[in-house]
């Protein structure tokens, strides 16, 4: 299975990066195809809302920035991890930002789903996601549930579904069962 892991941790050498690091060899060596790709080192600036990537250049960011590598690393996936330590309640910033900047993989067109109002996909194939957390001592089950129940309206804003949401707090090794068991 192919798995692109989305690395939300600001500073590097954290405990937290260590972990995700873990993870991706242990992944890595159950003969998963691992990308990772640690938004730190990567320039990504923030969304402005101008629908230039449906209208002036479809399917990408109209910045000049590296948004469009996380984007077609996601579409080549089977799988994308978002890992990000929990600050102040929800995901870093840094993966918000990331995060949003993923708008251009799909149409601005709208239909119904469920109910609900959302944009068609551009592409025949999304990959599931996950989530991969490290609560930080101010975080609690319900900053947690909350960040889970966030993403996983935009996975369906994504047109995929949040596969599974993993703590930090077991051996890295389980968590990477865990992950491939979802493969």
């Amino acid at each position: 299975m192919r798995i692109t892991i989305v690395n939300g941790e600001p500073k590097d050498a954290s405990p937290f990066d260590t972990y995700v690091e873990g993870v991706a060899e242990r992944l890595r060596t159950s003969g998963h195809e691992i990308r990772s790709l640690r938004l730190r080192d990567m320039d990504i600036k923030g969304c402005k809302g101008c629908w230039g990537c449906w209208v002036r250049t479809p399917g990408e960011c109209v910045a000049n920035d590296e948004s469009a590598e996380v984007c077609q690393a996601v579409l080549h996936s089977d799988l994308t991890l978002f890992a990000s330590p929990v600050r102040m309640g929800f995901t870093t910033a840094l993966l918000k930002r990331a995060t949003d900047k993923l708008i251009p993989l799909v149409h601005p067109y709208i239909v119904i789903e469920g109910g609900e109002m959302h944009h068609r996909p551009r592409y025949e194939h999304y990959p599931l996601m996950g989530l991969l957390l490290s609560a930080d001592s101010n975080a609690d089950a319900e900053d947690i549930n909350i960040t889970r129940e966030i993403w996983e309206r935009t996975a369906r804003n994504m047109k995929t579904r949040l596969a599974l949401t993993l703590l930090a707090d077991r051996p890295a090794k389980e968590v990477a069962d865990d992950i491939a068991a979802v493969a």
